[in-house]
Parts: C-alpha cells; sequence; structure tokens
C-alpha cells in the first residue's frame, strides 16, 4: 500500500473507532453523523467519503478484511477433508469478529431499524467461500461440498441462536466449534 492508500484506510478505522465508541456509549439512536464525524475529526463530507451512512459503520466490512478471508481459504491443504478445511475457515472467519460482532449484537438487540439491515459482509464471505468450495471441486458444482458448506453456514447461524447477549464472544467461539464438531460427526465424512 502507498502512503496515500495507508491514510484512506487509517481515516476509515478512525471514523468506524469513533462511531462504534459511541454507538456504545450512548446507543444507536442517540448518536448523529455529525456526532462521529467530531468524534473521528472529519469533516460530515468526509464520513460520507467512506461510509454511506450510520448502519455501514456498523456492518461494512474493513477494507482488507475480504484480502484476508480469502487468504484464510487459500491456506488449507489441498488435500484435506473438506469438512475440516470447512471447519477451520468458518472458526477463522469468527476469529476475525471478535472485535465487533459482540457490540454488532448489541446494538441490534437495542434498535430495531438497525436490526433489519442486510450484512453484504456475510453475502459476500458466502460468496467467496462458495468459489473456493467450487474450485476444490473442480470448478464444477458438486452436491457434497455445497451441502457440506451449507451445513458449516447452518451450524455457524445456530451457534449464533445459541449466544446469550449477556455472554462474552468465547462463549459464542466456543458454540461455533461445538455446532461445527456435531455436524461434522454426523456428516463430515466425505464419502
Amino acid at each position: 500500500m502507498n502512503l496515500r492508500e495507508r491514510k484512506k484506510l487509517a481515516t476509515w478505522r478512525a471514523i468506524r473507532s469513533a462511531a462504534l465508541r459511541l454507538f456504545e456509549e450512548r446507543g444507536y439512536d442517540a448518536v448523529s453523523v455529525e456526532q462521529i464525524a467530531a468524534a473521528a475529526d472529519v469533516s460530515r463530507a468526509t464520513f460520507f467519503n467512506y461510509f454511506a451512512g450510520k448502519e455501514a459503520v456498523v456492518f461494512d466490512q474493513d477494507p482488507e478484511e475480504r484480502a484476508n478471508l480469502r487468504a484464510l481459504m487459500a491456506e488449507r491443504p489441498g488435500d484435506e477433508p473438506l469438512w475440516t478445511s470447512l471447519t477451520a475457515i468458518m472458526i477463522g472467519f469468527n476469529e476475525r469478529l471478535a472485535d465487533r460482532m459482540p457490540l454488532q449484537r448489541r446494538l441490534k438487540a437495542r434498535s430495531p431499524g438497525l436490526a433489519q439491515s442486510t450484512q453484504e459482509f456475510g453475502e459476500q464471505f458466502r460468496a467467496d467461500l462458495q468459489d473456493w468450495v467450487t474450485a476444490r471441486s473442480g470448478g464444477a458444482p458438486d452436491m457434497t461440498a455445497i451441502l457440506l458448506m451449507n451445513l458449516a453456514f447452518a451450524a455457524m447461524g445456530s451457534a449464533y441462536q445459541a449466544w446469550q447477549a449477556d455472554e462474552p464472544f468465547g462463549r459464542y467461539r466456543e458454540l461455533v466449534a461445538e455446532c461445527l464438531a456435531r455436524t461434522g460427526a454426523g456428516v463430515g465424512r466425505e464419502p
């Protein structure tokens, strides 16, 4: 990254950090874009150069995150059983959310409007993982591989639903690992 790109990334992160701190302190609905901009020491216009609105601050992925997730997929050995790879990827994916997922969950619980917003990040991760699974399967959609991928997402979703709002993120990680292990014990063996 050149200096300009590094400065842009630092500004993006400073705005997000300031916004998340304010949301945690005051609540999502009580914080304005102007307050976020002031806390990040940028103008309102600069805020909108980086984020489409307050919801985007909560859910947009870090500009480097997609590359990090693709690297997580790429580092899995090609001869590793697919379920083992998917389990490692799902656990790694969730580890990368540790800094923001608990806050996102609390904000969604307190702000019904925010809870309805879509999470493009999750959709992008699913699409990238499907591309990885397809490529690993020789370039053609393989029903078993797609089934395993969907089961991994179901396990992750089940862990999220079982995770209580007052529990620490470490408990969520345990639930993800447990749900993936239970699912893998039943279907993870490849034919």
